[in-house]
């Protein structure tokens, strides 16, 4: 079946004959009505009304309405957000970003603000069913280019599912030219040790059709893309789970729990932000000599260029240090960076769980262990 002849209606994002029916329902309700009061604080609601009325497509939504929300968060819960490398992208070139994963929805807004912001093309991006059960988040999600990922299929559905998706995803970047975000892994990155799944990878190579899976991969121009926060406004969020997986146990989300991860993650502390995108990937360079060494080399690549172009914060020096109980990287942070760290730590865990304590600090010091691989990576 050509890529022409198959419905993606399950998991597309609306298109722009669907927006204006869409942003009118949306306006009324609680939820979206408080985002919008929030990205304009200083106009009456009858006037955001009429901001929203007159976007006629997505890109008018972000534009207008997302970009502004964004502008403000930045604002109001960091100490500024940074980028590099996006000046050499091409503005009428479609990439596929594969990046780590730390914020359920903030990831992919401030890559977007950052592409808007450098006159790129924004993505569309993927996003798990589990996250947009709510009907209002339904809908915002596909008011900015989210596309559906389904979880928890069997076996013989996941490959079907996996293959529509792989498929969508070629469509997008060939036939729509339009920009793909994807996780370097499904879900977020809870201990701070970024790893790429090869089964991303896997699923994209399903679209390959004719193609060696070097030359199609090569062709989605792969742009890895490395996304860090000198505090993780989630990090208290993470730490059940990390204990659960500790004590090897089945972890059960409690009801609303991803909804408040959201929230959370939007209107929590954040400091500094940075956000670098690597060089496209010539998989063909890569020398490998068959499909898994592909997926083996890709995914290395991918971690590499991650973890390297991941900026270190004074929160991930301290954190390795009272990890380890060394001062190993102290020239990287002050008395006051120390000092603001620890008492977070007091804030966020009980201090009297020492492996509460440790998941905590973890989560903080794996960017730098990374780091200290790619050192002894380089030297072997």
């Amino acid at each position: 079946m050509s890529i022409d002849q198959l419905n993606f209606d399950d998991i597309r994002f609306f298109n722009n004959e669907e927006v204006k029916v869409s942003l009118k329902s949306a306006v009324r309700h609680p939820m979206i009505k408080e985002l919008l009061s929030y990205s304009f604080p200083d106009r009456d609601y009858e006037e955001v009304k009429e901001i929203v009325a007159s976007c006629e497509s997505i890109d008018d939504f972000q534009r207008d309405v997302i970009c502004k929300t964004v502008e403000r968060l930045i604002t109001d819960t960091s100490s500024g957000m940074t980028t590099s490398g996006f000046d050499r992208l091409d503005p009428v070139t479609s990439y596929l970003y594969i990046s780590n994963h730390r914020d359920i929805v903030l990831d992919t807004c401030l890559l977007n603000y950052t592409l808007f912001s450098e006159g790129l093309i924004r993505t569309a991006s993927a996003i798990g069913d589990n996250l947009v059960e709510k009907p209002f988040v339904n809908a915002l999600s596909k008011l900015t280019r989210n596309f559906i990922v389904k979880r928890g299929l069997g076996p013989r559905e996941t490959l079907k599912s996996s293959r529509k998706l792989s498929r969508y995803i070629r469509k997008l970047l060939k036939e729509d030219n339009r920009s793909v975000w994807l996780a370097q892994r499904q879900g977020r990155t809870k201990d701070g040790n970024d790893l790429t799944e090869q089964g991303v990878l896997k699923m994209l190579a399903l679209a390959a059709g004719d193609q060696t899976i070097e030359e199609y991969l090569s062709n989605l121009r792969i742009v890895p893309v490395s996304i860090s926060y000198e505090y993780d406004p989630t990090d208290q969020l993470k730490v059940p789970e990390l204990l659960a997986k500790a004590a090897k146990e089945d972890y059960i989300k409690s009801e609303n729990e991803d909804f408040n991860s959201i929230m959370s993650g939007a209107l929590g502390q954040k400091k500094h932000i940075h956000i670098t995108a690597g060089e496209t990937i010539n998989v063909q360079n890569l020398e490998a000599q068959s499909t898994n060494q592909v997926l083996q080399k890709v995914a290395a690549h991918l971690d590499q260029v991650i973890w390297s172009n991941y900026k270190l914060w004074p929160t991930n020096y301290v954190a390795y240090d009272l990890l380890h109980n060394t001062s190993d990287y102290q020239e990287f942070y002050s008395e006051h960076n120390k000092n603001q760290f620890e008492r977070r730590l007091r804030l966020r865990v009980e201090v009297g769980n020492s492996l509460a304590v440790e998941s905590f600090l973890s989560m903080y010091a794996q960017p730098v262990i990374n780091k200290e691989k790619l050192t002894s990576l380089h030297e072997a």
